[in-house]
């Protein structure tokens, strides 16, 4: 029997070949950029608008509702939004989703500028904008496996998760020069690139629209939710997450260590916000060029189990450079075990099912981060920032400990084939 050749390992430049994954990586790395610029610079405006009239407890906690809010859509609408990815174009479904982000970022530039902005309609948007994303999620996720050949599927994850954390570290930081302008000039930034994200999707060429299985809708959305339940390498995979950041998000509290902590300012905020996309990043580039090809879970676990420790650093740290030594490690950390779940989840799911299969991975997804900065703003509400975020660091630990136990299968992982 020969040996297999050095093509079975496609190299990351094959990637430059296909044109249509190229213009869908521009789509995903502008809209990222936007979405990290929006959500800085609500956070700030929600916590400057909070504390003209209340506690900084009171303000966290107010912080940690736009998560709420944004999350709540994402849970009552992922089932219908996967669904939807796997019936219809999912080109056409990103542009429907985009339109409305774009609606909503312009609704609020335009009152700020009106001087019309209120907690409550940073709320509305919030939502407004989390029942987009329950849509954008799994149509997102799904499309991009149409674009690249099978064998190029793991390096096209993880240059995906690349454009996701390369723009997590320029949002924050761009976010955070702006906010120290107006919070309407992040807004009208958001705004412009959220349209050239519709342009970049506008020029995929490639068929989008899946093989639409046979069955009633309810049927096909049973189906999906089945399907996760019986992997258990994937269902313990996208829980791990769940859980782990849902207790460990420290960073829905950044508005707080920046401006009553640490004592930093907007542009000191970027700097922490833009901190784990920092080590991500690294990570990230490292896993592009070489992937993993053995102990993936192992991998997976030990990842989780930094991103915990990191966090207790963070919550504990009164340094600035501290802090975001901190806070870069834990994003890194994060890359590491998003990258082999991902991979995990995406290489065992059939093209059939990945909307369905994708929108049960985003809800958990969206209730890890969304619904972990709400967790965070009640704990700091009783503990404080410092202490909800050492709290959240230690849950991330005792979870990551106990899955061990629970999914045997998954820390046994090898090959991510």
């Amino acid at each position: 029997m020969t040996e297999p050749s050095q093509d079975a390992v496609p190299s990351a430049r094959a990637l430059l070949k296909e044109r249509d994954y190229l213009v869908f990586w521009g789509s995903r790395w502008t809209g990222s950029f936007a979405s990290q610029i929006q959500s800085v610079a609500m956070g700030w405006h929600m916590y400057a608008l909070a504390r003209e009239t209340r506690s900084v407890e009171e303000s966290a906690f107010l912080v940690g509702m736009i998560g709420l809010a944004a999350f709540l859509p994402v849970f009552l609408l992922t089932l219908p939004a996967g669904e939807a990815a796997d019936r219809y174009d999912r080109k056409k479904v990103l542009l429907l989703c985009l339109t409305g982000e774009i609606a909503s970022v312009l609704i609020l530039a335009i009152a700020t500028l009106n001087g019309q902005a209120s907690v409550t309609l940073l709320l509305v948007i919030a939502a407004l904008f989390g029942a987009s994303r329950a849509f954008f999620a799994p149509a997102n996720t799904a499309l991009g496996p149409m674009l690249v050949p099978r064998k190029l599927l793991p390096r096209a994850i993880a240059w995906n998760s690349l454009a996701w954390q390369s723009a997590s570290i320029a949002g924050p930081a761009a976010g955070g020069i702006l906010v120290g302008f107006s919070p309407q000039a992040a807004y009208f930034t958001t705004f412009s690139l959220y349209l050239l994200a519709g342009l970049f999707i506008v020029a995929i060429r490639k068929n989008a629209k899946p093989d639409v299985q046979p069955g009633s809708r309810w049927a096909l959305m049973k189906e999906g939710l089945a399907y996760v339940w019986r992997q258990k390498i994937v269902f313990g995979a996208i829980s791990l997450d769940l859980f782990a950041v849902l207790l460990g998000g420290a960073t829905a509290l950044l508005p707080v260590f920046a401006r009553d902590i640490l004592h930093v300012g907007p542009q000191g905020f970027g700097i922490l916000r833009a901190a784990p996309a920092i080590g991500a990043t690294a990570v990230a580039l490292w896993l592009a060029a070489n992937p993993i090809r053995a102990k993936a879970g192992s991998f997976m676990f030990a990842g989780v189990a930094v991103f915990g420790a990191a966090t207790i650093v963070f919550g504990l740290s009164r340094s600035l450079w501290l802090s975001v030594a901190a806070l870069a490690v834990l994003g890194g950390a994060d890359m590491l075990s998003v990258f082999i779940r991902q991979t995990l989840v995406q290489l065992v799911t059939p093209d059939a099912m990945r909307g369905r299969v994708a929108a049960v991975s985003s809800v958990f997804i969206g209730a890890s981060n969304e619904l972990g900065e709400f967790e965070s703003g009640v704990v700091a509400r009783f503990l404080g920032p410092a202490g909800a975020a050492v709290f959240g660091g230690v849950g991330a630990l005792m979870v990551t400990a106990l899955w061990a136990r629970l999914f045997p299968d998954l820390r046994k992982a090898d090959r991510l084939e």
